[in-house]
């Protein structure tokens, strides 16, 4: 599926996380909120297109073993229906061994619901002007053509020619955000005290690391070769503390754990917005030999999202905020050029945010408190960062809106995006080291980390691992 197949649809329900702050609407002019008082004002939407939407099948309706008091809808195929569904549509226990089989049919995504109301001629110029401010990608006017086709006469092909030109057309964008390129961001404000250094120059995180025997990032070719790392005995210990202190400050405000599959679907992962096939894609892709249609995960909202794939939820329960920490596997380009160190790399732990709430009021709501919550963890780590609304050509298709938090860098003299989640642990790493150092190298521990790390103050010397001097293979003599 197209990463902008939620497009002017009717919207009923809003989704935060990730690049947050951000907001992201659920479509639906079919999808189900049970109160049945939701408006019907059109908005744009951030990624996630088709997760709680409904269709005209049937459903059965069952109670989830995750969260018992959530109701949730599968919705099922002709064929299963067949199977499952009676004359009166009653609903069947799901609790049999005779389910099994339904529940391991693969994955069918439904199309996208697409408001062709807004997609006409009366909005051709607003539509175009929103193309050519998110870089150009999309043909209203192909759109428009292939519709008039279709109207005319009923041609599936020409439908399926329509809905890929239409999923081709970026979102609006929120009138908050700035037009043109990277260098027109807008400067929401600057947080934290920075640091100094008056009497020694601040090394970067790879020296300090290696220097302290906590970090490996070189001679790593049993792995992806650059762009990975190894962290060692208390820098370990640090990455788990930043986990630790993470989730403690989310789920104190609600948020539901949740540990997710880092292996899907790659239909899942073009609804998130990602491309999983051309000749630019960040997507892992694995042996379809071997294990089908699957990819590793560049983020855990991507498996959250299809938590709710299919399902319905009661609006009495918005807003569901949730939190996961997982892996994230990430093809970055060899040619950028932060190839060394690890502010860039192939795969790296982080504590995402995950939001679903109303649309309206409460999405822009949930979009604040998800920013606000991001200030005080990264004020209480003792950063100094800044907070930019980013803009139009920094939107992708399916976003609306979109923040950056960059923290200041002392080291490398630069602002470093250190993402808009609750915590992108390498990156995190990286700014409390070069604003923490001492002129011996050592690091001091953030005092709300010093609680997850046994009281712990201080990173100095391991001598956990070994000094190894590494051979070039080519100076190795090997003998039979």
């Amino acid at each position: 599926m197209s990463r902008a197949l939620n497009i002017w649809r009717r919207t009923q329900a809003s989704v935060c996380y990730r690049k947050l702050p951000c907001c992201h609407n659920i479509p639906g002019q079919k999808t189900q909120i049970c109160s049945k008082t939701l408006t019907t004002q059109t908005f744009s939407t951030l990624r996630i297109p088709l997760f709680a939407q409904c269709t005209n099948q049937q459903s059965v309706i069952l109670t989830s073993r995750l969260l018992s008091r959530h109701k949730c809808v599968r919705h099922f195929s002709a064929l299963e229906q067949n199977v499952w569904s009676t004359k009166n549509d009653e609903v069947h226990d799901m609790s049999g061994d005779n389910t099994h089989d339904v529940w391991e049919q693969p994955l069918k995504m439904p199309e996208p619901e697409i408001d062709w109301e807004y997609i006409c001629e009366e909005n051709r110029e607003n539509i175009a002007a929103n193309i050519e401010n998110r870089k150009g990608v999309g043909d209203i006017g192909c759109v428009l053509d292939l519709k008039s086709e279709f109207d005319s006469t009923g041609s599936e092909k020409t439908r399926l020619e329509l809905l890929k030109a239409a999923t081709e057309i970026p979102n609006r964008s929120s009138p908050h955000s700035p037009i043109g390129d990277e260098s027109n961001a807008r400067l929401v404000g600057t947080f934290g005290e920075k640091s100094e250094f008056n009497d020694f120059k601040p090394q970067k995180m790879s020296k300090l690391g290696e220097d302290l025997n906590l970090l490996r990032s070189n001679n790593l070719s049993i792995t992806t070769g650059g762009r990975s790392y190894y962290f060692t005995a208390e820098l370990a210990d640090l990455e788990h503390a930043l986990i630790r202190f993470s989730l403690t400050k989310l789920i104190a405000r609600g948020f539901e754990l949740v540990t997710v599959p880092e292996i899907i679907n790659p239909a899942v992962i073009e609804a998130c917005g990602f491309h999983t096939t051309g000749e630019v894609t960040q997507v892992y892709t694995l042996d379809k030999k071997f294990h089908g249609e699957q990819c590793l995960i560049g983020t855990a909202e991507m498996p959250l999202a299809a938590f709710f794939l299919n399902g319905v939820l009661d609006k009495k329960e918005l807003p569901r905020r949730l939190c996961s920490v997982s892996r994230c596997y990430r093809a970055e380009a060899a040619g950028r050029e932060e190839k060394k160190g690890i502010y860039r790399v192939h795969q790296f732990t982080k504590v995402e945010m995950f939001g679903v709430t109303d649309s309206g009021t409460e999405a822009d709501n949930l979009l604040l408190e998800y920013l606000d919550i991001e200030k005080e963890m990264f004020l209480e780590l003792g950063l100094h960062f800044r907070i930019l609304e980013m803009p139009t050509h920094e939107l992708g298709a399916p976003a609306y809106r979109k923040f950056d938090i960059e923290a200041w860098m002392p080291a490398m003299d630069f602002w470093g995006e250190v993402n808009g989640t609750a915590c992108a642990v390498p990156r995190m790493v990286m700014a409390i080291f070069e604003n923490f150092q001492n002129k011996d190298g050592s690091i001091n521990i953030p005092d709300v980390l010093q609680p997850f790390m046994d009281g712990k103050k201080v990173l100095r010397k391991s001598d956990a691992m070994p000094d190894i001097q590494w051979i070039k293979h080519a100076k190795v003599h090997w003998t039979s």
